[in-house]
């Protein structure tokens, strides 16, 4: 088994392995894992001058969330090859080509009955983000590697936490979709998504 093969293996289920090297060759992109980034999951980067595409994906994502959010980078290329900046970056031509190759893996039964079903709902409407489909997230969120996180919707009112870049809030109360959150830092505050993965501090 080839290098990049054995890397894929420690970040993907290994029956999508073969799928997803294929289209590294095929689409001809740099994948680089990524350090956590609590704004995003992942991102594709299109050429500039003589450099290739660019796809980089957080590093701590579960095999499913990361072979996921890969996906939805690769869709990104493929609409990018073909209407470079004339379509919407989440639009029809996208949503089209994400569920496309998600089929890929729906023929071979990779995901888990709970996550399959979750997704075919997730995929009639695709949004910019899975994070977005709070039943989706919820799901993956069940095959997380085991660690201090917990949901941010499980903590009680008032309660001090910090996210993974080590800043400290407070959770407050919870507007339409989110919560509000006071940052202890700089006593701003900021909306925060419901199943945001935090550390409760003791005070």
């Amino acid at each position: 088994m080839n290098e990049y093969k054995i890397i894929l293996r420690k970040y993907i289920p290994d029956n999508a392995v073969e799928i997803i090297y294929s289209w590294i060759m095929q689409y001809k992109f740099h994948l680089r894992i990524s350090r956590s980034r609590t704004t995003k999951l992942g991102d594709y980067r299109p050429p500039v001058r003589k450099h290739t595409h660019k796809i980089s994906i957080n590093y701590n994502l579960n095999k499913y969330a990361f072979l996921i959010t890969l996906v939805h980078e690769i869709a990104h290329l493929i609409v990018w090859d073909k209407y470079k900046k004339s379509v919407k970056p989440h639009g029809k031509e996208w949503k089209t080509e994400f569920k496309y190759l998600m089929s890929y893996f729906f023929e071979k039964n990779i995901f888990p009955k709970d996550l399959s079903d979750a997704l075919s709902v997730y995929l009639e409407n695709a949004f910019a983000s899975s994070v977005t489909d709070l039943d989706l997230t919820r799901i993956l969120n069940n095959y997380n590697y085991k660690s201090d996180f917990i949901l941010l919707e499980e903590l009680p009112q008032n309660t001090v936490f910090k996210i993974p870049n080590g800043r400290i809030f407070k959770k407050q109360e919870k507007l339409r979709t989110r919560y509000r959150c006071l940052c202890l830092e700089n006593k701003k505050e900021y909306l925060f998504n419901p199943l945001a993965q935090v550390v409760p501090v003791n005070t």
